[in-house]
């Protein structure tokens, strides 16, 4: 997932932003697992999961605060950001920790329990799954220096997803909607596909590549994606540098949910 830097030149902090786990150059730091919390609960039902929160730093305490984001991906698969309860799939409001605000030692770690409560009253069929981020943000900056030398103060924030949906069967199913080939300065193949399932689909794209006049084959490495229902996605995938000219077979093997479900779309094509 992207990590993002944001300097402020003048009240000079730096934000690091990212999730699962982020470390900076003076060795303030936050981890937290596991990167992704699932809560299968209805309507009046609760669910508590356990998190850990750690301390990597071997001399610097960390004040920490606890807080909530919405979340969903862009159409190309990236994470877009959202004040709490904009979305529609918004559990944000749901969950709660015993604490907002912690103390972490150096090396020091603590298991946090995130509770989920589904509102009584909730009923909405039209959203199958909910999303919020857990961000823990350090209160207390460290000093440092920027690669000009500069002083700066370094600050960390990093996350966890959360994601919710209802007791009982589910449907995860993605659809291929467009397989094509793009001829522009790093050439690729472009994937369409949409998550039109009941459930959040993650998986891989395996791609490969048969020049059709002399049979060599071509084997792109497996891209991960991660989507939700109702997603529509663009997968770019680039072809190699030195792919010979010719005519081709591209065949993508889109392999995703528990149960490991293929689909699979063939284009021909000419590489120049």
């Amino acid at each position: 997932m992207k990590t993002t830097l944001l300097k402020a030149i003048g009240g000079i902090c730096v934000l690091l932003l990212g999730f699962g786990s982020v470390a900076t150059q003076a060795q303030t730091g936050i981890s937290i697992s596991p990167p992704r919390v699932y809560f299968v609960i209805g309507p009046g039902q609760s669910q508590t999961e356990k998190v850990v929160v750690s301390n990597p730093s071997q001399d610097y305490p960390l004040e920490l605060a606890v807080s909530f984001e919405d979340w969903a991906y862009t159409t190309y698969g990236d994470n877009q950001m959202f004040q709490s309860g904009t979305l529609a799939t918004s559990c944000a409001a749901w969950i709660s920790v015993p604490e907002a605000y912690f103390s972490l030692a150096p090396g020091e770690s603590k298991e946090i329990d995130v509770q989920m409560t589904v509102p009584a009253a909730y009923r909405n069929d039209t959203v199958p799954v909910h999303t919020a981020i857990l961000y823990v943000t350090q209160l207390n900056p460290r000093d440092g220096v920027d690669q000009q030398g500069a002083n700066i103060r370094i600050a960390v924030r990093t996350g966890i997803k959360l994601y919710q949906r209802l007791p009982g069967s589910f449907h995860p199913n993605l659809e291929i909607t467009n397989f094509r080939y793009e001829n522009v300065e790093i050439p690729r193949v472009i994937l369409d596909f949409e998550n039109d399932g009941d459930v959040w689909a993650d998986g891989q794209i395996s791609l490969e590549l048969l020049n059709q006049a002399t049979g060599t084959k071509t084997v792109l490495p497996d891209v991960l994606f991660y989507s939700m229902p109702g997603d529509q996605r663009q997968q770019y995938l680039e072809l190699p540098e030195k792919l010979e000219a010719g005519k081709y077979v591209a065949t993508a093997i889109v392999n995703y949910g528990e149960a490991n479900t293929i689909k699979i779309a063939e284009l021909e094509f000419s590489h120049d």
